[in-house]
């Protein structure tokens, strides 16, 4: 059976200034997080099509059919206006498909979706991610707090899995090493709470219309999910587990 799933998102640009003295200068680099949940992925079976933050503005699919070519869309660390702005608007206010609409009609006519955190994920840093009050809101596991909803843990937390029944973590032991963050969310009474901290869902899940829909609060990849995590030996486990419920392979 093929599997197939979209990342959009995990990538990212950084300009620096240097001064030195009388003099200064500047370089620039660009960088991807992206690696290690490819890499789970593809060893549970999944082609796996990968959307840069820069790329994804264009070429993010504008069309319901085209959405549906895959059975799972992973949205990870980019915010809504880079969904919402297409170039064609910003640039030559061309009128164009509502995105955040699309996402959640994929959703409820069968699809898999899974947000996962980050400064530009859910509300984000100074809030800039800006999914509150969105179609995508309506349709994840939890609602959104206003504003910036990081919450830095840089000493570590442990996530306790709560719900080591549900079959999307089976195989998943109660070890997990600590993350460094996350982003803080409320859930809803319908979301099942599969993963936590100090009442922080962590790992959500929820059945919406057709389709299913996830979160995972904390990074998939460093920073806010350091070496000790994405290295664990159930790390590839779990996300073929988030993945595969998602797109209804496992019930």
């Amino acid at each position: 059976m093929s599997k197939r799933a979209l990342i959009a998102g995990e990538s990212w640009m950084t300009y620096s200034v240097h001064v030195k003295g009388f003099d200064s200068f500047t370089t620039s680099t660009y960088e991807e997080g992206v690696e290690f949940l490819q890499n789970a992925l593809e060893q549970g079976g999944y082609e796996v099509e990968f959307l840069p933050n820069h790329i994804a503005d264009r070429s993010f699919p504008t069309a319901i059919s085209e959405l549906e070519d895959y059975d799972v869309l992973i949205l990870s660390d980019i915010g809504a206006n880079t969904l919402l702005l297409h170039p064609d608007t910003f640039v030559k206010s061309v009128a164009t498909t509502n995105r955040l609409d699309l996402i959640a009609q994929y959703v409820r006519n069968g699809g898999g979706l899974v947000m996962v955190g980050g400064y530009l994920s859910f509300q984000g840093i100074e809030g800039k991610a800006n999914y509150k009050d969105s179609p995508i809101e309506d349709v994840l596991p939890v609602t959104l707090y206003k504003g910036d909803d990081r919450v830095e843990k840089p000493s570590g937390v442990i996530a306790k899995l709560v719900s080591p029944e549900h079959p999307c973590v089976d195989g998943v032991e109660d070890n997990w090493p600590a993350l460094l963050g996350y982003n803080r969310l409320k859930p809803r009474e319908n979301a099942t709470i599969i993963a936590e901290h100090e009442g922080d869902p962590i790992l959500a899940v929820r059945e919406v219309g057709e389709g299913r829909t996830a979160i995972f609060a904390s990074d998939c990849g460093p920073h806010w999910a350091p070496p000790d995590f994405v290295q664990w030996d159930g790390y590839n486990l779990l996300w073929q587990g988030i993945t595969d419920w998602l797109a209804g392979i496992i019930k």
